[in-house]
């Protein structure tokens, strides 16, 4: 019966079989994630010039690997434990293989992609990129999927096989661009030799530029502004702080200068009748 205690027990040395394998499992991969780290983290000392953005990619790769690989390995004394026939499920697998390749085809597509981006280099961890309309920074990419967090904080899980067009905003030098805008009244030539002389100074303040800013003159007319616009060649991820330091000083030497940044002014008419009361 149920009860019988030669069957309990045999039940009972399964299950702690099938207990420790799980837990060898997963001890060894924590131990190969270890080794990983600690290879990929001395590349230096084996005069490996890999950038670090790819040798982060290749380390989310590699433990992917191994975590699949350590998995099946383990899968096949679970099965033999549980009594059931690893080469007749084999057999069966080949019996039902249409079907399941037919369900598998997602992930053989998502992993055959990983490794495209990967040897391909289209992007990297730590990268900014742009995937179907979602911008972000790259945190991990594994062997099925890429994981992309946007700057409001959203995590996007990207399965590899669904990504079509990458635009990598890290490969080659970004530009930083301001519009200042003077009113009509002001001297042209006045405000653009104000603005060449503080971006001299703003070259020097950011280690950030490698070229300009260049004050590239009058590029559009506004309803009450002239617009001016100043342009450099800056580096990847850092266009947005420059262009806010670039703001914050042009701000600064119009004040001290006393050109006048046009805003919108609105003259209220209170028309009053003189009523006896």
């Amino acid at each position: 019966g149920y009860l019988d205690p030669e069957k309990i027990a045999n039940i009972m040395v399964r299950a702690t079989k099938i207990l420790l394998i799980l837990i060898i499992a997963k001890i060894a991969i924590r131990i190969t994630n270890a080794l990983i780290d600690k290879f990929i983290d001395s590349k230096d000392k084996f005069k490996l010039k890999i950038d670090d953005n790819r040798m982060n990619t290749a380390k989310g790769i590699l433990k992917s690997i191994v975590r699949y690989t350590i998995y099946f390995v383990s899968f096949t004394p679970i099965m033999a434990e549980l009594n059931i026939d690893v080469k007749g499920l084999i057999a069966a697998a080949g019996i039902g293989g249409l079907a399941i390749g037919f369900g598998a085809q997602n992930l053989v597509r998502d992993i055959i992609s990983g490794f495209f981006i990967l040897f391909e280099d289209q992007f990297a961890v730590g990268d900014y990129i742009e995937i179907d309309e979602k911008t972000g920074v790259v945190e991990e990419m594994a062997l099925r999927i890429t994981k992309m967090r946007d700057f409001s904080g959203d995590l996007h899980i990207i399965p590899n096989g669904s990504i079509d067009k990458v635009t990598n905003m890290c490969r080659g030098n970004m530009r930083a661009k301001v519009d200042m805008s003077i009113a009509y009244e002001e001297n042209i030539e006045r405000a653009i030799k104000v603005l060449s002389s503080a971006s001299e100074k703003i070259q020097k303040e950011s280690d950030d530029i490698i070229e300009g800013p260049i004050v590239l003159g009058v590029t559009n007319f506004g309803e009450s502004d002239v617009v001016i616009t100043i342009i450099a060649k800056v580096k990847p991820m850092s266009q947005w702080a420059v262009e806010r330091l670039m703001r914050k000083r042009f701000k600064e030497i119009f004040d001290k200068e006393g050109i006048e940044i046009p805003y919108p002014k609105r003259v209220i008419y209170n028309q009053m009748s003189d009523n006896n009361i």
